[in-house]
């Protein structure tokens, strides 16, 4: 199964704009997802709810029989689901999509999620449909949803960071660390500036970059989570706009994307090439590296 394709630059500004004032979008043939990001953006004009009260992490994993060593898979899962056990503030869930259930750690905000679709091709969209679509009977507090891949490595404090700041849309993830695995090379993913040009922004290399607010007292909220997460993670701050959801960016860098482990799937569709040269081109300096792997747990 393939993602959702990308709507263009100049259609996403249209949209947006028509949304912003108030004019009919329906001209502009809005694709599903942009349907469900207005459904919401309207939805929620007269509705607020309380605080949130824990963040969820959706988590879709590979099945055995797509990877060639599916002890290293679940190997960095731990290492992943790790990094939410060390959390500082413990009111946090992470629920786990695949065929087969995982080796998990003896935690019950841990929990697996089974799949048993029929899929061509990628199944990844699909299991993130299925996580989604549990959150209405799993979640009846507000609180935070991100997808997270099972290879990437949150820092301490983010989830105190989530709940205590109560952002009303949810969180970006500007900044962030990627790391290879294969040359233990780190570099900052921050937005381009006049003194480092070329550098991206971390929403645009790696897909555990966006927390939304979910509010289980709007259906609308669950349909956008379900469509916004059918689309490549460059798409997610345009839909989230859309639907009326302003990212507040983390205030510090949260996440660590981890490449040439030999089971990313970016590798799989022959997509890191150009990440590699990124971390090579904006290499942090040894004491850099130091530091930023504080707060991580120990790779």
């Amino acid at each position: 199964m393939a993602q959702a394709p990308a709507t263009p630059k100049w259609k996403r500004r249209a949209l947006r704009l028509a949304a912003d004032i108030g004019l009919p979008t329906r001209t502009l043939r809005p694709a599903p997802s942009e349907k469900a990001a207005l459904a919401l953006r309207a939805a929620e004009r007269d509705k607020l709810s309380g605080p949130a009260r824990e963040v969820i992490f959706l988590i879709p994993l590979v099945a055995p029989s797509d990877v060639s060593d599916w002890a290293a898979v679940t190997t960095r899962l731990e290492a992943t689901l790790q990094s939410f056990i060390s959390q500082d503030d413990t009111r946090w869930r992470a629920v786990i999509c695949c065929q087969e259930r995982p080796p998990l750690p003896n935690d019950p905000r841990i929990t697996h999620l089974p799949f048993d679709e029929q899929v061509e091709g990628n199944d990844k969209w699909r299991k993130l449909a299925a996580l989604c679509s549990h959150l209405k009977d799993s979640a009846p507090d507000p609180a935070y949803v991100m997808s997270f891949d099972a290879d990437d490595i949150l820092r301490q404090g983010t989830v105190a960071e989530m709940l205590g700041r109560q952002a009303p849309g949810g969180y970006i993830a500007e900044t962030g660390y990627v790391l290879d695995a294969g040359t233990g090379t780190m570099a900052l993913a921050a937005p381009a500036d006049p003194g480092a040009p070329g550098r991206k922004a971390f929403w645009k290399l790696c897909g555990s970059c966006v927390a939304l607010r979910y509010d289980p007292g709007l259906p609308e909220c669950t349909a956008f989570l379900r469509a916004m997460t059918a689309h490549e993670h460059r798409m997610f701050p345009y839909l989230a706009g859309l639907a009326g959801r302003r990212l507040e960016p983390f205030g510090e860098p949260r996440v660590l994307y981890i490449l040439n482990h030999g089971e990313n799937f970016g590798a799989r569709r022959g997509r890191t090439s150009f990440k590699t040269r990124y971390v090579e081109r904006f290499a942090l300096s040894e004491h850099g590296q130091r530091i930023a792997r504080e707060g991580f747990p120990p790779l």
